[in-house]
Order: C-alpha cells, then structure tokens, then sequence
C-alpha cells in the first residue's frame, strides 16, 4: 500500500543519550533567548550589565551556548557521542569556571561573566562528568550483562 509508513523499531536512547539532548536543547535555547537581551551590541564587551534571569551575557557568551548546543544535537544520537559531548561541556565549563575566577571584574573578560555564572559554570561542569559517567557506564562490558542470568541483554542503539 502506497500510505504505509514502516515503523519498525524504533532506537531507544540511554540515559546519557537523554542527558545530553536534554542539556544541548537547554543551552540552544538560553543562547537564543541570550539575544533577545543583548541583541548583537557589545559582542565581547566585558560589562553589558545584561543579564538572562540572573546571569550575565554578551552576544559573544550567547554564541558559545549556541555552539555548545549543536555540538551535543551532533553527538547525541550514539552513547560514544554522548560520552564525548560530556568530556567536551564538562573541560568547557571546567575552563570557564577557572578562567572567571580570574577574569571577574576585568576589562579583558571577553564573555562578560559575574559571580552567579562562574557557579552555573562549576555545575555544569559537574554535568558534563555526570553524563561522560554513565555513558561510560553504558558502554562497559558489565552495564550489558542482567544480573539475573549474566547473559548479554542485547545491544541498544548506539553503543557500537
């Protein structure tokens, strides 16, 4: 029949396959909304007095939570990908933190940060650990095994 549409299985994303959606789609959003209140003025200025709910940005800090987004959206869809896409925002945010804690309340801060982002910044660095974790835990021998039987469970989407 010429409207059957095939829906065979469909592929079930993991835990960390989720968590890394999850925080690719939460950082395209806040880089877009960042926008709507900087707009494209003062691109690397390093006191907008702009702020998204409490933190501060710039369009520059805007575009770095765009590309972070899309890297994950591009990552996502394997549990490598996923586990590669937590290393990436956990030694981003890792760095950021390190470098607001020096930059704060300098001229050469180029992403325009206060003291509300360098703690957003150390959490999600603690997010990127916890999402490399359990894909690594996804892609260890153990996490495909029950423990019931010891026999393999099958592989799931995305471990290859």
């Amino acid at each position: 029949m010429a409207n059957e549409r095939y829906d065979g299985p469909r592929a079930q994303l993991s835990i960390a396959q989720w968590l890394a959606l999850a925080t690719s789609l939460v950082f395209i959003v806040v880089g877009v909304a960042g926008f709507f209140v900087t707009g494209f003025n003062d691109f690397a200025s390093h006191d907008t007095m702009k702020e998204l709910l409490i933190f501060e940005v710039n369009p520059l800090h805007n575009i770095v939570h765009l590309v972070l987004g899309l890297i994950g959206l591009a990552l996502f869809r394997q549990v490598r990908g996923a586990l590669t896409y937590g290393i990436i925002v956990a030694v981003a945010y890792g760095g950021a933190f390190i470098y607001g804690l020096i930059a704060l309340g300098q001229e050469w801060d180029v992403l325009s940060l206060n003291p509300e982002d360098n703690w957003l910044h150390l959490g999600l660095a603690v997010l990127g650990i916890a999402i490399a974790a359990v894909a690594a835990y996804e892609l260890s021998p153990s996490a495909n095994r029950t423990p019931a039987t010891g026999t393999g469970r099958g592989t799931a989407a995305g471990h290859a």
